[in-house]
């Protein structure tokens, strides 16, 4: 069985994952990032489970992924954030449930603002974990956590929640997707409920594709979730040129950023240059509903899911979060009925928008702040963070995350597509639309990579693909049909290989699963003499890989003769291949 047959099984050698999972994590060295991490004794039935012989093997199988700490999971303990409220749950929750069954691995709880109240990052007794694109940023929230570990590449996916934006804010700021179901689609029995009426589980991982993938095995009706849906698609595919709807240049505000006015101005242009037609519509109806949702009642609920522990432990509560819920005691019955007639009308509104568009191409934020100020100013530098977000789940619609061309300055952006509910399967098309075209061409499932010099590990260039959130995945050697030659770019020696039918030798190679989304800048930092070709392995199986240009030849010196790059550079440094 060649090698890209037996690729995914690479995928469930868990345990070896797992280990490098928590070597990686030591090194990334964030003590805020995790609230608690799973041991391999923790993990002893699930790796038994992937090795059983009858076991599926889905889209998932094997993949790490990380579980905000307001889902449970037994049999570690759930905190929300706040370790005077930690309880150990008696069962997992659905969503956790149904991965394992895919056979995905889980890794540990994740960072969050407590009580899942919050877009910021900052709002936990456990520290604010570090945006992983650039440290002082915030990291977004209140799904913190989970984005930095995908962001950092230590985890395949993760599970968040998304109330106002929670999975979304913190996947803008920090390079990634977030998919924000409709509600009612994924269950969130055994979620502990910021508002339980709203609440969805979000996915945040580095592409579209593995996020379809996730959200796939998730969704599914649940008898034991009251807010569960047996949802009918409303929409599954776009035409050949689909219509965002944009806000008029007047809605166009985000809050003293410059920056980020002109990320999205760039990135509406480049959705149009993918076949996408623009329209202006007024979308006051979805800001004024975004303003409800802290002035009305249901900061109310997320006091009643606190309950008594609210009074009885206000001590215990995050600061910040203790001043967001006590305004929730202040809502009458009036107050309530009001807002929900309000809701209403706004929802007729909302609902005339996609009469007119396929979808809204909204930024997911109108600024990315600094750690240090929302710390100066917590709750309007949030109230400002949800500003396009904060009306989705109270108009009941669905929304995909994605990374933009970042602002001037290197500051991730993001933008959404937002569709009613029942659109997600049309969402993720636009999704992949996207990708596919900033990539040049629409790619599904890991792009593997041969690497043979500079890019193997311990060697100068591998951070390369460790910054891209690249896997490592096996050692392996070229069919005998290829020369090994080394030439110099600047200040990094590199080898060039090149096929032959004659005088060739099996050359040791790294295969490394390279983020379909990271493949295209990767490629586009290859100058020549390299290229990226098919390469045949010792098996006859062939793999994307590093060649040189035979035309380089003259320039270079051969080293076929050492066997190997790595044994090269031992023979020039007189033992040390580093």
């Amino acid at each position: 069985m060649g090698f890209l047959a037996r690729a995914r099984e690479f995928y469930v050698i868990a345990r070896e994952r797992f280990r490098e999972f928590t070597r990686r994590l030591a090194e990334w060295n964030d003590p805020a990032l995790f609230v608690t991490v799973a041991s391999e004794k923790v993990l002893a039935p699930v790796f038994r489970r992937l090795d059983e012989p009858d076991q599926a093997r889905s889209p998932v199988h094997g993949m790490l992924f990380a579980i905000k700490d307001n889902i449970d999971w037994h049999p570690l303990p759930t905190t929300v954030g706040c370790p005077d409220f930690a309880y150990r749950p008696g069962r997992s929750a659905a969503v956790v449930e149904r991965l394992l069954q895919a056979g995905a691995v889980p890794v540990g709880k994740t960072n969050l603002d407590q009580f899942a109240t919050g877009l910021v990052g900052t709002r936990s007794p456990y520290g604010t974990p570090r945006n992983a694109v650039r440290p002082g940023l915030l990291p977004g929230g209140s799904s913190s956590g989970s984005a930095s570990a995908v962001a950092a590449g230590l985890v395949d996916f993760a599970l968040g929640t998304d109330t106002a934006g929670s999975g979304r804010v913190p996947a803008a700021f920090q390079g990634i997707v977030g998919y924000k179901p409709s509600l009612g689609l994924v269950s969130t029995r055994g979620v502990f409920p910021a508002c339980q009426s709203l609440d969805c589980v979000s996915v945040l991982a580095r592409t579209t594709s593995l996020a379809r993938e996730v959200g796939q095995v998730l969704q599914g009706f649940d008898p034991e979730d009251p807010y569960s849906r047996a949802r009918g698609a409303t929409r599954t595919a776009l035409p050949t040129q689909p219509t965002a709807g944009v806000p008029l240049p007047t809605q166009r505000v985000f809050a003293e950023d410059p920056g980020y006015g002109e990320a999205y101005e760039r990135s509406l242009v480049e959705w149009t240059r993918r076949g996408v037609r623009l329209l202006e519509l007024d979308l006051s109806c979805l800001l004024e509903a975004a303003g409800l949702l802290y002035a009305g009642p249901w900061v109310a609920e997320r006091l009643a899911a606190v309950g008594d522990f609210f009074t009885t432990h206000r001590g215990s509560i995050h600061p910040v979060t203790r001043r967001v819920l006590e305004t929730g005691e202040s809502h009458t019955a009036r107050d309530t009925f009001e807002a929900l007639h309000c809701l209403e009308a706004l929802r007729r509104l909302a609902a005339q928008l996609f009469t007119r568009c396929d979808f809204l191409l909204l930024p997911t934020a109108p600024a990315l702040p600094t750690v240090e100020e929302a710390l100066a100013d917590p709750l309007g530098v949030n109230s400002i963070l949800g500003t396009w977000t904060n009306f989705l789940n109270l108009l009941d619609m669905a929304a995909l995350a994605l990374p933009g061309a970042p602002c001037a300055d290197g500051r991730p952006f993001g933008v959404s597509v937002v569709g009613p509910a029942g659109s997600d399967a049309a969402l993720f098309e636009a999704g992949r639309r996207y990708e596919g075209a900033e990539l040049g061409t629409v790619r599904t499932g890991p792009t593997l990579l041969a690497v043979a010099g500079a890019h193997l590990r311990g060697l100068p260039l591998n951070h390369q693909l460790t910054e891209r959130g690249a896997r490592f995945l096996a050692e392996v050697r070229t069919a005998p049909r290829y020369r090994l030659y080394a030439f110099a770019d600047g200040p990094i020696r590199k080898p060039g290989m090149v096929r032959s039918e004659e005088g060739g030798i099996r050359v040791p190679l790294e295969i490394w699963d390279l983020p379909e989304a990271a493949f295209g800048g990767f490629l586009a930092a290859i100058a020549q003499p390299l290229c990226l070709g098919k390469v045949e392995l010792e098996d006859g199986s062939f793999v994307t890989g590093f060649l040189m240009e035979a035309s380089a030849i003259p320039r270079c010196l051969e080293i076929t003769q050492h066997g190997g790059w790595k044994a090269y550079l031992k023979s020039l440094s007189g033992g040390s291949a580093g």
